[in-house]
């Protein structure tokens, strides 16, 4: 079994549940804006954000770009009508920004980590909501240091974004250093390109369609427990 020393994570979908986040804060949002939140619209919110956000990962667009234009592509695209992108993204992140839902087994894994490895996150996404909602989960004082996209300048899977995070974490070695995450585009193939071991996360057992291979692959977060060779503890920790 290999040993490492440094373990990256990434927050959404892999320590909290994003998905319920942001289906909270959609169904705020269109409550205050008086507009029914179908099965529909969120299918076609979703098909913009995931085609932005991957645009932004590949470096053809900014952050910026990503969350002030989605809400007017939408409502252009689906009602035709023309609104102001950046107040409704404001709305909405202060909703999302609530949501804190952890994995199932995600705080008591770290828990146990904590004092065996160099724990880290790396996350791509805006620095303000990211904090708070890690320290909302009781996540954030267990973790060494935290790296978002938005402070850096780069973003997963940039190599620019691991050269960042690698200068700034105290005898860091790459053989020794594992990234675990959801994303096949971000997280593995950032992992990649950068030299280090990586652990995709698949809860929903998705076929990989792509040519990126990660070293490991698991299901739930309690799989992480034999590979790094930590007891899992019985009882469920407060927070």
């Amino acid at each position: 079994m290999k040993t490492y020393q440094t373990l990256l994570f990434d927050i959404d979908n892999t320590l909290l549940d994003f998905n319920a986040a942001e289906d909270l804060a959609l169904q705020l949002l269109f409550d205050e804006q008086e507009i029914p939140l179908t099965s529909e619209i969120k299918a076609q919110y979703n098909k913009i954000n995931q085609g932005l956000w991957k645009a932004f990962e590949e470096g053809k667009i900014s952050r910026d770009e990503v969350v002030n234009t989605r809400f007017s592509i939408l409502f252009k695209e689906y009602y035709g009508q023309e609104v102001d992108g950046v107040l409704l993204e404001e709305k909405y992140r202060s909703y999302l920004q609530e949501g804190h839902q952890l994995i199932d087994g995600a705080f008591d894994l770290i828990a146990a980590l904590q004092n065996k490895y160099d724990l880290y996150i790396v996350t791509n996404g805006e620095s303000e909501t990211q904090y708070k909602r890690l320290r909302d989960s009781g996540l954030y004082p267990l973790f060494k240091d935290i790296f978002v996209s938005e402070d850096t300048g780069f973003q997963k899977p940039m190599k620019e974004y691991f050269d960042y995070v690698f200068a700034r974490i105290p005898h860091f070695s790459a053989e020794k250093t594992l990234i675990i995450g959801d994303s096949l585009s971000a997280d593995i193939k950032g992992g990649y390109l950068a030299g280090i071991d990586t652990c995709w996360i698949n809860p929903g057992m998705k076929p990989n369609d792509t040519d990126i291979v990660s070293t490991y692959h698991i299901q739930k977060l309690e799989e992480l427990y034999p590979i790094l060779n930590v007891e899992k503890n019985t009882k469920t920790l407060s927070r």
